[in-house]
């Protein structure tokens, strides 16, 4: 009843105060599998949906006043999707994976949107990990190779050389933990989504994993804000 509750208050248009107030109580609460029985539904979900922006599709990332609530909603979504199959079902029919790489999509090149593109880039890892189903659309509809690819280039912040040499700088400062935390997420996404992958056979795949590669022989040599850090990035 409780989650119910605070469901029902984040559906009315109240103050991004109290949206992120409730959002951060119910992240706690989705935490137990019990809890969230109930609250699993379809008109739920998109709720939480709404409130991460990944309902619409042109609208840009202005308001960075609202950014606290699009992250809080996409921990939210993290938790519940990891803890109830009946969620990760829904996700299918809601066409989450899709909308998630819209979003990732708005946050290239903004400032200020790295937590949303690290918890963006988790929930896309959930997703390819718990329904096969979702792996294959993000790797054949969606240029989820791709998209997670470009998002790995942007927060290891990749300079190239040649088509598929990166730039070596030895002196260049360690990522930030942020930088660091959206590249662990990239990367386990792409191993999920490339899991199946091969058998190489369009010019255009053979180009992808060329580029990524170059990308990730640039990860090895990039060192993390700490020495843990640096050992879960490779």
């Amino acid at each position: 009843k409780l989650c119910e509750g605070i469901l029902n208050i984040l559906e009315k248009d109240t103050k991004t105060s109290c949206q992120v107030a409730c959002l951060e109580a119910l992240r706690i609460l989705s935490r137990d599998k019990k809890v969230l029985v109930p609250v699993t539904t379809k008109r739920n979900m998109q709720i939480l949906m709404k409130l991460a922006k990944l309902d619409t599709v042109e609208d840009p990332l202005e308001r960075v006043s609202e950014f606290p609530v699009i992250v809080e909603a996409l921990k939210c979504l993290c938790n519940i999707i990891f803890n109830s199959s009946v969620a990760q079902k829904l996700s299918l029919e809601l066409n989450l994976a899709a909308m998630l790489c819209n979003l990732l999509q708005k946050c290239k090149d903004r400032q200020l949107v790295g937590d949303i593109k690290c918890f963006d880039l988790r929930l896309l890892f959930l997703l390819s990990l718990l329904h096969t189903d979702i792996r294959a659309q993000l790797r054949q509809e969606l240029q989820g190779v791709q998209v997670l690819t470009q998002a790995l280039e942007s927060s290891l912040s990749v300079r190239w050389t040649e088509e598929y040499k990166a730039a070596e700088d030895r002196d260049r400062p360690p990522l930030s933990l942020q930088e660091t935390d959206c590249a662990i997420e990239a990367l386990k996404a792409l191993f999920n989504v490339t899991l199946d992958s091969w058998n190489v056979h369009s010019k255009n795949e053979s180009h992808q994993f060329r580029y990524m590669a170059a990308i990730l022989r640039h990860c090895l040599l990039t060192t993390g804000p700490t020495e843990e850090k640096t050992e879960e990035l490779h």
